[in-house]
């Protein structure tokens, strides 16, 4: 107990000097509008990433579905917060896009989820484009192909900071439950797992219900960034851009998928002054990774402060 403490203050004291140093550099004009709006960016993508993570790293299951849970929330964010454009009405919209979407994710994930594979990964993307489709048929509620403009300014940097951290420490918590344990035996060995009594099903199920709430709340935060929502936004390439973070920065590694989101987020900045060869450069980038370090950045590494407390007898 006295060593868990001591790993939660220091872990709270960090997220704290990050959080200073960031209000800091921005009073001081260091960080402009721009590059706080990239910090914006990066900490949704991180949210996603952390999500898809538990889902394809953790619990060994390939989703494409990300997107379709991300527009849930977008558009749960845009109907109610351009109807009224306060905060409580903005995060009561945030709630329940995240019910929504834990409820679509438990309905489709029971059936799907007996699946493996690629059989996985082509449902996942039907429920995806499935979602997209009834938004699109949505009428005046979704506005269409269209969708919907002049969304107020909500998010902030400090909001999506928060968001991280909140949702960080829920996954990495989720992990170290019962149920977390069970999750990683699942994917190293299903039959092994459920020789020992595990539902395998139910625990694939909850961890998919889990990323698909945290995909929820990243794009109510990203609609209110952005100002809009439209259907083109919530495509097949938005699922792949975020598992493009997860295998990136290493399958089954947290601490990677955050520092693969801020390196190729300021890697998208950097790239911007040469917008005619972004995507070539970026492409090459990524595949000179998978090359040389195909489990990853980080592989399965991460960052734990539990090793500098070894002396104490309590085991993290």
């Amino acid at each position: 107990m006295k060593k868990n403490l001591k790993i939660n203050i220091l872990w709270f004291v960090l997220l704290l000097a990050g959080y200073g140093l960031i209000t800091l550099l921005a009073s001081a004009g260091v960080l402009n509008d721009f590059y706080l709006q990239i910090l914006q960016q990066i900490g949704i993508n991180i949210i996603l990433a952390v999500g898809l993570n538990l889902i394809v790293g953790f619990s060994g299951q390939f989703s494409l579905g990300h997107a379709g849970f991300m527009a849930i929330g977008a558009y749960a964010a845009a109907i109610i917060g351009s109807k009224s454009a306060t905060y409580p009405a903005f995060f009561a919209a945030m709630v329940l896009g995240a019910l929504i979407a834990g409820t679509v994710a438990l309905i489709v994930g029971i059936p799907t989820l007996r699946l493996k594979g690629d059989y996985l990964a082509i449902a996942t993307l039907g429920v995806s484009e499935i979602i997209r489709i009834l938004i699109i048929n949505g009428g005046d509620l979704t506005n269409g192909a269209a969708g919907i403009l002049g969304i107020p300014a909500f998010t902030n940097w400090q909001m999506v900071y928060f968001f991280v951290v909140i949702t960080t420490i829920l996954t990495i918590n989720f992990l170290r439950s019962p149920i977390g344990r069970a999750t990683l035996s699942v994917r190293e060995d299903e039959i092994a797992a459920e020789s020992v009594g595990i539902n395998t099903t139910k625990i694939k199920v909850v961890a998919f219900v889990f990323g698909a709430i945290t995909a929820s709340i990243a794009g109510s935060l990203q609609a209110g960034f952005i100002g809009s929502v439209v259907p083109k936004d919530y495509t097949f390439i938005n699922s792949i851009n975020v598992l493009i973070i997860v295998v990136f920065g290493g399958l089954g590694s947290m601490t990677g998928t955050i520092v693969a989101a801020i390196l190729l987020g300021i890697l998208n900045m950097v790239l911007q002054n040469v917008a005619s060869i972004r995507m070539i450069i970026y492409s090459l980038a990524l595949i000179l990774v998978m090359i040389f370090r195909p489990g990853g950045l980080l592989g399965t590494w991460e960052l734990n402060f539990s090793r500098f407390f070894k002396n104490d007898k309590e085991v993290n």
